[in-house]
């Protein structure tokens, strides 16, 4: 696949996903002269899921004169917008430097991470989502890298979805004894065969469900949704996989409804409806509903047989991302542009 047929498939996806990445729209609740509008900022799979999880909360003694105005979109963009002065009171991102940048620029508290869940709210696991009935017999990492085998996942400049997807790569290569070479030559011959990067997990899943791709990389909560959605995927979770870890926190402005919800997303109630889209949840003693779109609705999360994570194979976010990321030298910032994957 060449980097100008790359570039057209880019150019035909955009153009389907006019809806734009980062919409505000009012989410919830009514207009009582008493009510109190929080303003959530959050990575675009969070859309669907948030919409149970604000319900409950307003029907809670802190949560029932609160609604909600929300912004999602790509969790780089989005935080680079609260930066740059989106009004949030609760961000929730895909992973851990996208809040670093707020806390950097004083908009979050440095002590954020201080909750039961380490300022965790949701998670998730990468997984190969595929077309109805698994025509390229994909079962694992390595299909991925057979010729003629086309990938869609996000793009690592915009997406945490992407450098999860491109992380949970590297570690099927490292964790499994193999060295940092043989992962370097392992993931610069799986973007070769990516054929397209939108901006957003959400993005991805669009441009998958329009035809492009034998193979999409994807949190296994948007590959379950799309499912309960109807959509004609399947999503196989490797014996080998990267656990996604979403954090929330509140702006150091917020009211102290912001708090609350915080909290409130950490308890059984709301992780439970979280699961209903698919995501994992972070504490234990969660009542898991059956959850329509998952392999097996009545157990819908499997462990996997080896689970990495980015504190233990990767060293934590702040090693990880400079090391992989860096907009200059970062290994799959210069791997994306060997391989004309970097638009």
């Amino acid at each position: 696949m060449t980097s100008k047929t790359r570039a057209a498939i880019a150019a035909s996806i955009t153009a389907l996903l006019a809806l734009g990445a980062s919409a505000c729209s009012s989410a919830s609740g009514g207009d009582s002269a008493d009510s109190e509008q929080l303003s959530f900022v959050g990575f675009s799979v969070l859309e669907t899921a948030n919409e149970p999880v604000f319900q409950g909360f307003e029907g809670t003694s802190e949560g029932k004169d609160v609604t909600f105005k929300t912004s999602y979109g790509a969790s780089g963009d989005q935080s680079r917008a609260v930066e740059g002065g989106l009004d949030a009171d609760v961000v929730h991102f895909s992973l851990e430097p996208d809040m670093q940048r707020l806390v950097d620029a004083g908009i979050v508290a440095d002590d954020w991470k201080d909750t039961p869940t380490n300022g965790i709210a949701t998670s998730s696991v990468v997984t190969l989502v595929v077309r109805e009935g698994n025509p390229k017999d994909i079962q694992g990492w390595d299909d991925l890298v057979e010729p003629g085998v086309e990938i869609i996942t996000p793009n690592p400049a915009s997406s945490g979805s992407a450098k999860w997807n491109i992380l949970a790569a590297w570690a099927h290569v490292t964790g499994n004894g193999g060295s940092e070479q043989e992962a370097e030559a392992f993931v610069k011959q799986m973007l070769e065969n990516t054929i397209a990067l939108p901006s957003s997990g959400r993005e991805a899943t669009t441009a998958f469900s329009e035809g492009n791709g034998d193979v999409l990389l994807s949190y296994e909560n948007e590959a379950i949704l799309a499912r309960a959605n109807g959509e004609p995927f399947d999503y196989i979770v490797p014996d080998d996989t990267l656990l996604i870890e979403n954090p929330a926190a509140v702006t150091v402005d917020a009211p102290e409804s912001a708090t609350a919800f915080r909290d409130y997303q950490i308890t059984p109630e709301a992780q439970a409806a979280y699961a209903l889209s698919g995501f994992r949840p972070v504490i234990d003693g969660v009542d898991l509903p059956e959850v329509e779109g998952a392999n097996d609705p009545a157990d819908p999360f499997p462990t996997p047989a080896k689970l990495f994570t980015i504190d233990d194979d990767f060293n934590g976010w702040a090693e990880a991302n400079t090391k992989f990321f860096d907009e200059n030298d970062g290994i799959i910032t210069q791997l994306q542009a060997e391989t004309g994957t970097s638009e």
